[in-house]
């Protein structure tokens, strides 16, 4: 509740002719200050006219007046500087350290305008209760606001780059190979692939990466899939045993715990079996990838680069088990996509910026322009309220407005959202 009322107050949605101060004075907002998001008054700088007298100051928000006590601001100097105190319950009186009453109101609002934002916020995990007013949007406003978007969750995916650039040291080989790690795991084994990278070093898969035996061996070892084969069961997987067993006393290598491999409902080439071999083909001969990286500028390129040859167990299985239909190629046109869209295209956003180079930066972006859009619940649900992808750069988009904004019901900070409220709101002004 409050942060609706300081949301109100932001960006000024309430009828003018109801702002008067408890006592009858007529209030008029010149400028509500600026949002507070740490400690002290909620507003800094705001300047209210009180009854025809001209105030600057800062602007505290509480729902019951009283609060003004509980939290303690009688006793903070950091709010003798508070020259209005807005309210959704009159039911105490604040004053300053000299005994002065400080000016207080009650917050206007239109009377459905917190029925409204229950409704849009309550639905919002589950639904697109704005998806009646997106057709009423101006079609610029929309485009702005998916450019926005799309930017918001490139740059949260630079900022795990450059964590692991730090982390590295500067190393963008390594991170080249973290990154491209996670990002075989498409989502669902994101995470583990992640852990399985970084408990192998890149140092040590070097040493041994003229034997695609070698590196699958401690690749498969490391992410603890050979646990629970029969032995003798498979001539391969027994190979492989006898490879890590090796290499792991070697380079004193200690196996992450369970790393929770999903494997349900999934099909048989995106096993994280195949994956991994996809991995093992990548690191084989030398990870000399982050260069190749920085120059793909279109799909052809990209498929070249990410769809590695696979050793000759792996062209036909998708797991230790059975044979399955015979395919040696690594990954599919979607697959590569995806990597493109979450490794190659984040990967040289954070190096362009890392080294002022706009060139690559802008080449980065355009790269996320002419891949198509991706295909999944999240689009194909935006798709059927009128909002549809066009490439991947909107699909990112439309996947960071769903994650970020509706399923964590930030419909407040969300472009659509805040439009729909205030035109609710200021109907009734």
């Amino acid at each position: 509740m409050e942060r609706l009322m300081q949301y109100i107050w932001q960006h000024r949605l309430w009828p003018q002719a109801d702002m008067r101060t408890v006592d009858g004075k007529p209030v008029s907002v010149i400028d509500p200050g600026t949002l507070n998001t740490n400690s002290g008054p909620d507003f800094f700088n705001a300047k209210i006219s009180i009854d025809g007298h001209l105030w600057a100051g800062d602007v505290e928000i509480h729902v019951r007046a009283s609060d003004w006590h509980r939290h303690g601001h009688d006793n903070d100097r950091a709010y003798d500087s508070v020259i209005l105190h807005v309210v959704d319950r009159d039911d105490s009186v604040v004053r300053r350290p000299d005994g002065e009453p400080i000016p207080q109101m009650l917050m206007p609002c239109a009377p459905d305008f917190h029925l409204s934002y229950g409704r849009l916020v309550d639905r919002a995990a589950l639904d697109l209760p704005c998806a009646s007013f997106i057709c009423d949007i101006p079609p610029i406003y929309l485009t702005d606001w998916m450019s926005t978007l799309a930017y918001e969750r490139l740059y949260g995916k630079t900022d795990r780059i450059e964590r692991l650039l730090e982390r590295f040291k500067g190393d963008w080989e390594s991170v080249c190979y973290v990154t491209m790690a996670r990002c075989l795991g498409f989502g669902v084994n994101g995470d583990p692939f992640e852990r399985l990278a970084l408990s192998l070093p890149l140092i040590i898969i070097g040493k041994h990466a003229d034997s695609p035996l070698s590196v699958e061996a401690m690749l498969f070892g490391q992410s603890g899939l050979l646990d629970g084969i029969a032995p003798e069961s498979n001539d391969y997987v027994d190979s492989l045993r006898r490879e890590y067993e090796f290499l792991s006393h070697k380079f004193d290598l200690h196996r992450p715990q369970s790393l929770g491999w999903k494997m349900s409902r999934m099909r048989p080439g995106n096993f994280p079996h195949r994956r991994i071999a996809t991995l093992a083909a990548m690191l084989s001969g030398g990870f000399r990838m982050m260069n190749r990286m920085l120059h793909i500028s279109d799909m052809e390129q990209a498929s070249e680069v990410l769809s590695p040859q696979l050793t000759d167990y792996w062209k036909s299985h998708s797991n230790f088990e059975a044979a399955s239909r015979p395919s040696g190629q690594a990954l599919g046109a979607t697959s590569v996509a995806g990597l493109v869209i979450n490794a190659v295209v984040p990967l040289q956003m954070a190096y362009g910026m890392t080294h002022d180079d706009t060139d690559l930066t802008d080449r980065a972006v355009a790269l996320l322009h002419s891949v198509a859009a991706e295909r999944n619940s999240i689009v194909e649900m935006f798709a059927r309220k009128g909002i549809k992808a066009r490439d991947a750069f909107t699909s990112q988009a439309l996947i960071q407005l769903r994650r970020e904004y509706c399923e964590a019901r930030k419909c407040l900070y969300c472009r659509i959202g805040h439009r729909m409220l205030a035109s609710k709101a200021r109907r009734h002004d």
